[in-house]
């Protein structure tokens, strides 16, 4: 395997790098790791991976960046599909970005399921692609001497990594496969649970309109994220408007004497 990435370093480095990028299950981090501890032992030159690699995971954001700014919200829908936690998929990521704007790109590769989610949000927010491409690159460059640097740091024992993987790899793969399964089956649950609960409350769009229309007295509290806003700009009538980390400080702006519907994405 080590003679394999001294032989084909550069093109293997991009190809793993890009397509663990785009979001394939494609495990970059220990190929990272062995570059650096390759480096270490003055098997490769670490400009030239440095610069491929760094190449690879820039080109995969602007991508997906490229995506997000010509798809908008189709784009994020599909990201979601493939979310544990469809509802929410998208919404920590948001909150990250409403605070630190692109300067989150610094530290979305290590943070899962965000680096993947962040170029194409970063698309339809309308970020610059100059200063997308900046901070991209800065995120990757960190990234990779991170995790090269603890290759690097190992470098003498090297050698001891494919048999060290060759004892534990059954064992360690049975105890990752038991530990998302639990994990799995316990986010099935939660899921389950809360949405049967919120099918008890819940009245269609167009009862709502109906009601509306009617005239009923109604309480609407609209608690979508500022950017889910800016992504569909439209608002119901008559709706307060109240982020759910809000609710704590404003909950007694909403009326007590009515039915109180909550509208969020």
């Amino acid at each position: 395997m080590i003679e394999f990435i001294e032989r084909y370093g550069a093109a293997l480095t991009f190809a793993v790098i890009f397509l663990h990028e785009l979001g394939l299950p494609i495990p970059a981090e220990p190929l990272i790791v062995l570059l650096g501890g390759l480096v270490g032992r003055g098997s490769i030159d670490p400009v030239t991976n440095l610069l491929v690699a760094t190449s690879a995971s820039v080109c995969a954001d602007l991508a997906w960046f490229q995506l997000g700014r010509r798809f908008g919200t189709r784009v994020l829908s599909v990201l979601c599909r493939v979310s544990l936690e469809p509802d929410t998929c998208v919404s920590n990521t948001k909150g990250i970005f409403s605070r630190y704007g692109a300067k989150s790109l610094l530290v979305a590769k290590f943070v899962p399921g965000f680096s993947t989610v962040a170029p194409p949000l970063a698309g339809l927010l309308g970020i610059g692609r100059l200063r997308f491409v900046l901070w991209s690159v800065a995120g990757a460059l960190l990234w990779l001497v991170t995790l090269g640097g603890v290759g690097y740091l190992f470098r003498s024992r090297i050698e001891e990594l494919p048999a060290l993987f060759d004892r534990m790899g059954g064992t360690l793969s049975l105890i990752i496969v038991g530990l998302v399964g639990m994990y799995i089956g316990w986010k099935y649950l939660v899921r389950h649970r809360t949405l049967r609960t919120l099918r008890i409350a819940r009245i269609t769009p167009e009862e709502l309109h109906g009601m509306l229309l009617s005239g009923k007295d109604l309480s609407i509290v609209d608690v979508r994220h500022e950017i889910s806003l800016d992504m569909l700009p439209f608002t119901i009538p008559r709706a307060l408007f109240i982020t759910f980390e809000e609710l704590a400080q404003r909950h007694h702006e909403i009326p007590r004497n009515k039915d109180v519907i909550l509208y969020c994405s």
